[in-house]
């Protein structure tokens, strides 16, 4: 039997578990199976209708990373260009993060809003950013945590499934895709992210839905924060001025990539319109209307360090010598924020919004002996400062000059 009419009748109740994970043990896993199986997942549960919203209606998806505050920005700016945005995230588990988590970190912030509500926030400000409901595709929260025990989590077809099934669920006629792959990500090799990339866009045109995807590289941190204040932080900062930078770059460029799904433009003419909306603060105005619409305190739009939590040791880290930076690893950078309370191994683990690395520095960057490399945020003064001693030997230098390497690898479709 296919493991989709397995699933189903698992969901049911037709089916015992041990003769599911059976077959999730057996793997091998066809493309077939996924499309199959997000058909089965997205009938697990509610679908949300936009309907209401008009016909350009965006979602976004990133396969998890390190530093990786894109929706923060994405959601605002796609607001600002006239699209609609309802975001279901989660939140971090292991060494990466949450957008939910960092979202919580803005006092009085909600994220478990009814279906009623994220409607009526969207409709407002353009934009939501919510936490998956229990109703909404409920199987694939199930299969998740047999998933996890059979030791299938990297399944790509499993996860194709798991991803485009939310999204479907979800309701939006666009689909814009952030694909990981490096170091950090949960699929290390190339080849492979593109192909969960083609998979999952296969899935979503089979649906009707409008869809590309971007493979991106995830060997460093993202962006410079590394924790869930901190990357909060960094997007309001980020939203305060034009456009620079790697997370700024991805942030534009994936806003871009989704709003030519909907509107009938060429990329170029909409990246250029982006950056000019985002220099003008409209993408930070609107970010400020989205907190607020949630209960949050949206003075974090004007000062966010005076808002947010803060922790109360830091500790810097300094270049012993000078050269070029050649490695910032990403896994472990996102290792260290999680022990510093950051992330969490298991999904009710609590969370720490005040902890966690902020970098100074990227990958071909030179740098002098002594020059700041990151500061570390901590509960106390011996966690800060072992964390700046971990810190100092992940950042890897090298005596010439290492070319900064990008951050874009290929769309799906080219």
């Amino acid at each position: 039997m296919a493991v989709a009419d397995l699933v189903a009748g698992w969901i049911e109740g037709r089916v015992d578990e041990s003769t599911l994970v059976g077959t999730l043990h057996a793997g091998g896993f066809s493309d077939a199976d996924a499309l199959a199986l997000t058909e089965v997942l997205v009938r697990s549960g509610d679908e949300l209708d936009l309907s209401r919203l008009g016909p350009r209606t965006v979602d976004k998806h990133s396969t998890g990373g390190v530093g990786d505050g894109t929706t923060l920005l994405v959601a605002p700016l796609l607001a600002a260009a006239g699209a609609v945005v309802v975001k279901l995230s989660g939140r971090g588990l292991g060494h990466t993060g949450g957008t939910i988590d960092k979202l919580e970190s803005v006092p009085g912030l909600r994220t478990d809003l009814r279906p009623e509500e994220l409607l009526a926030v969207a409709g407002e400000v353009g934009c939501v950013v919510a936490a998956q409901s229990d109703r909404l595709v409920p199987g694939d929260r199930a299969l998740y945590a047999l998933r996890h025990a059979t030791g299938t989590v990297a399944e790509p077809a499993l996860i194709a499934s798991s991803v485009m099934a939310k999204k479907l669920a979800a309701g939006a006629r666009g689909i814009v895709l952030d694909v990981k792959t490096g170091d950090g990500a949960f699929l290390p090799a190339r080849a492979d992210a593109v192909a969960l990339a083609d998979l999952c866009v296969r899935i979503g045109s089979d649906a009707g839905r409008r869809c590309v995807a971007l493979v991106t590289a995830m060997d460093q941190p993202l962006g410079r924060g590394v924790g869930n204040a901190l990357e909060v932080a960094e997007a309001v900062e980020l939203l305060a001025a034009r456009p620079s930078g790697r997370l700024a770059d991805l942030a534009v460029e994936l806003a871009a990539q989704g709003l030519s799904l909907v509107r009938d433009h060429p990329v170029d003419a909409l990246r250029e319109e982006l950056d000019d909306r985002w220099a003008r603060g409209e993408a930070r105005e609107r970010l400020r209307a989205m907190i607020a619409a949630q209960g949050g305190d949206a003075r974090v739009c004007d000062d966010p360090r005076a808002v947010l939590p803060r922790a109360p040791a830091v500790a810097t880290v300094h270049a012993p010598r000078s050269g070029w930076v050649q490695a910032v690893p990403a896994r472990a950078v996102g290792q260290l924020a999680a022990r510093l309370g950051a992330g969490r191994t298991g999904k009710s683990d609590p969370v720490d919004p005040a902890v966690g690395v902020e970098l100074r520095v990227e990958v071909g960057d030179r740098v002098d002996a002594g020059q700041p490399l990151g500061v570390v945020h901590a509960r106390t003064d011996e966690a800060a400062d072992a964390g700046a001693a971990t810190l100092a030997a992940l950042v890897g230098f090298a005596d010439a000059p290492v070319a900064a390497p990008p951050t874009i690898l290929t769309r799906v479709p080219s």
